[in-house]
């Protein structure tokens, strides 16, 4: 079965507050001594991410 991809676009702050939100997430774990293999895979994922640019084109009214 094959896994669908998802590409989330975030903003410099955005990212940080995901990294940041993540570390606090495994410190928790580890003071309720639970695994943390996948918070870490993501957060992994998330600082090895390639940073993209893209043009946002917005429609005024």
């Amino acid at each position: 079965m094959r896994r669908t991809k998802y590409h989330i676009y975030l903003i410099s702050e955005e990212r940080r507050l995901l990294i940041n939100s993540l570390i606090n997430l495994k410190n928790m774990l580890i003071a309720e001594g639970k695994y943390t293999d996948l918070v870490d895979e993501v957060l992994v994922k998330v600082a090895n991410a390639k940073i993209k640019k893209i043009k946002v084109i917005s429609k005024s009214s």
